[in-house]
């Protein structure tokens, strides 16, 4: 056995012998003699390894080169492009491409990709080597090489529309057909090219899952036009992943369009008396109570609201504090709904409750009620992180934006600062309703909030008074009763 057999025996990556003997010829060529061919087989062999990946899911941008084997899933249109300083246009073909681990967007360019749409197939499976980047809609990998392989089976079914539960990261041209669970507002932000960009979020449900879908600049407004109940086609999404999630993005390339078809969604819950403190589950039931909404000063200047309702099963009930613009939703006593990933949090007197925030969905699948309206608010919850990270698509390039603030907490100086606000060395007591209870606690009388310094345990929903100084408007408590 020669030497180069016996490193190619213990290469762990499908590569012929036959190829990989060119390629070890070609670095005792390189090398200019400094080499032997065994010595120039163990530097072949470590470079093959280092390309291998174990699938679409292993590539990640910054690698020198990724070698890998995929089935072609769609092929996209030739696209023109003009280069500085050359006087040939350039030319380029994205195919998507997936196997069993995920899927990637593979970009051809000029030679190849003219033999891209002369001779690639859906369905044909590639062996594929490139270079990775981050691109439009997610990783993306340059082509450098690519031949057919016959011989390998990649077990990925080609969907032409895609079910919730088939979605994975990396994919694009995606079409969807989803029923609308859930709106929001429309939100702005400057990117760094001075532009100013918008974004909004919908909520998809289907028989298999849900999915939120952020809708980009022109398809912004859309969360505004559409309402819940309706049934919408999602034309030319990509999937992108937000903490830990996978989310539908659909930038000025996509689309959402109202389509009449039915579309079922059966929203699997955890049963109210499972539910433990620290998790995030999905919730089901009938409403009981609802409280009116209440708005609160936040440390930035902003304005908050939060709205209490309870939430029955057939195992027990549950206090449901819905944040920011799910305060707004139309729900009342009698009205069947379904919450999802809602944080499960300890409550007043060791009674749990449930957080609805930002990240959360509040969907009404039966209403019976006619407005509403309820009893008073204690306001007793965490408000939502309503800060926004996301990447903004430009239908050009990808760009990061944000709103610039987090949501803070709904921690107030007493009053305004009027001749009614407490002065510096003042003796007070305040008692309200504990609507934070962190550092500091956060009480509410119905008409004022105030943050008070204290180590007192005290739980949320709670009434309490608390004595003490005023110090830079913060109540700092000598007692807590």
């Amino acid at each position: 056995m020669s030497d180069i057999e016996g490193v190619y025996e213990d290469l762990e990556a499908d590569v012929s012998l036959e190829e990989f003997r060119e390629a070890v010829e070609a670095k005792v060529e390189q090398m200019g003699g400094l080499a032997d061919e065994e010595t120039a087989a163990m530097l072949v062999a470590h470079e093959v390894g280092e390309s291998e990946v174990g699938g679409i899911a292993d590539i990640e941008p910054g690698m020198e080169e990724a070698k890998f084997v995929a089935k072609v899933l769609s092929i996209g249109e030739k696209r023109t492009f003009e280069r500085d300083g050359e006087d040939e246009d350039g030319q380029v073909v994205n195919v998507e491409v997936a196997d069993e681990t995920g899927s990637v967007r593979a970009a051809f360019w000029d030679d190849h990709a003219e033999a891209a749409i002369e001779e690639l197939e859906e369905g044909q499976v590639l062996r594929i080597k490139g270079r990775p980047k981050e691109g439009f809609s997610g990783v993306e990998v340059s082509v450098d090489d690519v031949e057919p392989d016959d011989d390998t089976e990649v077990d990925v079914q080609i969907s032409d529309t895609y079910a919730i539960e088939d979605l994975s990261l990396g994919l694009s041209d995606v079409t969807l057909v989803g029923l609308v669970l859930e709106t929001d507002s429309v939100r702005t932000f400057d990117r760094d090219d001075g532009s100013e960009g918008k974004v909004s979020n919908l909520v998809l449900g289907d028989s298999t899952g849900r999915v939120r879908v952020t809708l980009w600049d022109e398809q912004a407004d859309l969360a505004t036009e559409l309402e819940a109940g309706t049934t919408v086609e999602v034309i030319d999404g990509y999937v992108k992943e937000r903490d830990g999630s996978l989310e539908l993005h659909v930038g000025n390339r996509g689309a959402v369009e109202e389509v009449d078809e039915d579309v079922e969604y059966i929203p699997e819950s955890t049963p109210i008396e499972d539910l433990e403190i620290g998790q995030t589950v999905d919730v089901a039931g009938v409403v009981r109570s609802a409280d009116p909404k209440r708005t609160f000063d936040r440390d930035d200047g902003s304005e908050g609201q939060v709205r209490n309702i309870r939430v029955q099963d057939a195992t027990d009930d549950i206090r449901v504090a819905l944040w920011g613009d799910k305060a707004d939703i139309d729900v009342g006593p009698g009205d069947e709904v379904a919450l999802g990933d809602v944080e499960i949090q300890d409550g007043w007197q060791d009674d749990l409750e449930a957080s609805a925030g930002w990240q959360s969905t509040v969907t009404v699948l039966e209403s019976e009620s006619a407005s509403s309206s309820g009893t008073e608010d204690t306001g007793d919850s965490n408000d939502e992180n309503a800060g926004l990270s996301a990447f903004a698509d430009d239908g050009t390039d990808e760009e990061t934006a944000t709103d610039g603030t987090g949501a803070g907490s709904p921690t107030t100086e007493h009053g305004d600062a009027g001749a009614d606000a407490p002065s510096d060395g003042e003796e007070l007591e305040f008692t309200g309703v504990v609507v934070q209870a962190g550092d500091p606690v956060v009480l509410d009388d119905g008409e004022e909030t105030m943050s008070v310094a204290t180590d007192a345990d005290v739980g949320l929903g709670e009434e309490v008074t608390a004595r003490g100084v005023v110090r830079d408007g913060r109540l700092e408590a000598n007692d807590v009763f």
